[in-house]
């Protein structure tokens, strides 16, 4: 709960459970006012959890792209739940 609950983790999160594998500008044009520090920071505390799985792909320009393990995936019922919520109660 305290990881999902950090500042951005849950817009993160939810851009990543309907984009699938995106790229790091992706994620950030998907949450508009998150920066870029605050963005990489949470990648790799999602990825040092499990959450997030961050691919390298080989070549030249090298892409770095992320998308959900497993375990992120399970989140997905607790993320509608809480936007369901947001909806019903939040301006």
């Amino acid at each position: 709960m305290e990881l999902v609950g950090k500042r951005w983790t849950g817009a993160i999160l939810y851009v990543l459970l309907h984009g699938g594998r995106m790229r790091f500008t992706e994620i950030a044009h998907a949450v508009p006012d998150l920066s870029d520090r605050l963005l990489s920071e949470r990648m790799k505390e999602l990825e040092s959890r499990g959450i997030v799985e961050r691919h390298v792909s080989d070549g030249t320009p090298t892409r770095v792209s992320y998308e959900l393990t497993a375990k992120g995936r399970e989140l997905a019922p607790a993320m509608a739940e809480l936007k369901t919520w947001a909806d019903r109660w939040l301006d």
